[in-house]
Order: structure tokens, then C-alpha cells, then sequence
């Protein structure tokens, strides 16, 4: 009997071991969580944190020329402009002409025949279409060069700023370092990505990028079938280092953009193009000029355009 019930107490107190316990999170180290207890059937959950808006207003960037600092670069002439400061991080490039077409070279210099950053630049109307565009310049002792490549009839007027001018910084490299920061879609080498845009968008950004490869890309503003409007061949040595950073002024109807990958199957780059400036109507302008749909997709926040990949 003694036997028995010596093995019955054993037994009573060996099963408070099995028995299922619940977790204490304040006394676990390893569990502790700053998170709010698990949700509970019928409770509402507390709504998202809204994300972070942008701090650059698209608006300013609809007038970003100061003809007072501009300067002429005649057909079949070449113009540099120097930084050697350290602060200098990103250097501004705005080209624009009178109604002419534009044809011009962009590069970056980083010492003695080192050119880390190459751009072809073509532009059907330089005045109802300018060319903005932003280049890293890291490292201090960079040196921009445009050179005219058109006939001396077609001069073209050009503006180049630091990032930091007088203490305040242009409007179009403020807005570069959140341009930068939104992820893209991936366009391997050799492939081809359009991207067509309704009329109400005014400006688009493009930002093309890669892990640290070369970047060799061909980008396109067409308006009609083969008709390009602006086209930009670039070449960047590091394309992490120094992504490629413009700002397309598309108006009218039927703008595509088109980014095509000029490099192998080894070297893909990220793209993220995104409408950057949106033209706003009212009622009555928006039915008199047929876009109505566009203007309650406007106020509903729907999207402005769709990728589409060529078969």
C-alpha cells in the first residue's frame, strides 16, 4: 500500500510538467517583443502609418531656367565646367535652344582620360523639350563637358550647378535624392521596356541604375510610331556610384518612354519610371478638352500609366 501510493503521488506530480502553460512574455527574455499583445477576435486593428510624404514640391521644377546664369555653347564647340570640391556631390545639367534641334555630348571627367559617365543627347525641339539632368560627381575633381556636335548654326544655351549653390540647393537635385531611393523593375541586357503616359502628365522621372556593373542604356521619348522626340545614349562606369538621373518634359498626346538595355545578358540594370509632374483641371476645362476620365482618375489617384513588354 505504502508502494502505491508513493508511485500515485509521483505520478500526480511528474504531470504538472506535461500540462500545457501559457507563455509569459514579460518574464522571457528570449521572447520578450516591444510588440502589442496577439490580436483578439472582434477587436478593430489600428490602421497603418501612412507613408512619408516627399518634401520637393514638382511644381517648383516647372521653371527651373535662370537665363541670366545660362551660357551659349556654339555648334562644334566644347565648354567644361570645373568642381573641385568635396562637397560637391551631384552636379545639375539643364540644355535648352531656341526651337532648334539639339545635339550635344555629356561627359563626366575624373582625371587624366577618365570618363566615368558618357551621354549622348538628341532633342527634336530644345525648347518645348529641355533636357534636365542630374550627375553623381563623388569624390571632388570632377570636371562636366558639353560638347556642341551640331553645325554652327544650331547653338544650344546650357546651365550647370553643384548640388550646394550659395547654401540652398537646386530644385532638380533636391528632388534627385528621393528619386533615387524608389526601387524599379529590372530590364536585363538586350531587353526592351515601354512605358506610354497619359496627356496629363507634363514631366516624367527616370532613374536607371544597376549593382555596381557598367550601365549601357538607350532611352527614347517617342510621340507616334518611330517618331523619337528626345533620345539619350549613356554610359556609366559604376552604375550604383553614379545612376542616371533626368527629368523628360513629355507634352501632348501619345508619349511612350522607352528604355532599351544596349548591354549583354550579364549586365542588367533597375529603371523607375515614374510620372513626376502632373497637369491639374478643373470641371469645365477637363470635359471641353475631353479628359473628363482623366481628371476623376486624377482626383481618385489611379495610376497614369502602364509598363507594357514587347513580344
Amino acid at each position: 500500500m505504502k508502494f502505491q501510493a508513493a508511485l500515485l503521488a509521483l505520478c500526480l506530480s511528474g504531470s504538472s510538467a506535461f500540462a500545457p502553460q501559457t507563455l509569459n512574455h514579460r518574464s522571457s527574455a528570449l521572447y520578450a517583443s516591444p510588440n502589442p499583445p496577439p490580436f483578439q477576435p472582434g477587436t478593430k486593428t489600428p490602421p497603418p502609418p501612412p507613408p512619408p510624404k516627399s518634401t520637393v514640391d514638382p511644381s517648383t521644377i516647372t521653371n527651373i531656367w535662370n537665363e541670366e546664369t545660362a551660357e551659349a555653347v556654339q555648334g562644334s564647340s566644347l565648354r567644361t565646367w570645373s568642381f573641385m570640391s568635396n562637397a560637391v556631390e551631384r552636379v545639375q545639367v539643364l540644355m535648352k535652344t531656341e526651337g532648334r534641334p539639339l545635339n550635344a555630348d555629356v561627359e563626366l571627367w575624373q582625371g587624366p582620360d577618365n570618363s566615368p559617365q558618357k551621354m549622348s543627347v538628341y532633342l527634336e525641339d530644345g525648347d518645348d523639350r529641355t533636357f534636365s539632368a542630374i550627375i553623381e560627381s563623388p569624390r571632388g575633381s570632377n570636371t562636366v563637358a558639353i560638347r556642341n556636335t551640331a553645325n554652327l548654326e544650331f547653338p544650344l544655351l546650357t546651365t550647370v550647378e553643384p548640388d550646394i549653390l550659395n547654401g540652398q540647393t537646386p530644385p532638380l537635385a533636391a528632388a534627385s535624392r528621393e528619386l533615387v531611393q524608389k526601387r524599379g523593375k529590372v530590364v536585363q541586357g538586350g531587353a526592351i521596356m515601354t512605358y506610354p503616359f497619359d496627356p496629363t502628365v507634363q514631366k516624367v522621372s527616370i532613374v536607371m541604375k544597376t549593382d555596381g556593373r557598367p550601365l549601357n542604356a538607350r532611352l527614347e521619348l517617342l510621340q507616334g510610331p518611330n517618331n523619337n522626340k528626345q533620345v539619350v545614349d549613356v554610359y556609366t562606369e559604376d552604375g550604383m556610384e553614379r545612376p542616371f538621373i533626368i527629368i523628360l518634359d513629355t507634352p501632348g498626346t501619345g508619349n511612350v518612354v522607352r528604355i532599351i538595355n544596349t548591354s549583354t545578358v550579364e549586365f542588367p540594370l533597375t529603371a523607375t519610371v515614374e510620372p513626376f509632374l502632373i497637369e491639374n483641371f478643373t470641371g469645365e476645362d477637363a470635359l471641353s478638352q475631353g479628359q473628363g476620365s482623366l481628371q476623376r482618375r486624377a482626383l481618385a489617384g489611379g495610376d497614369f500609366f502602364a509598363p507594357r513588354v514587347p513580344r
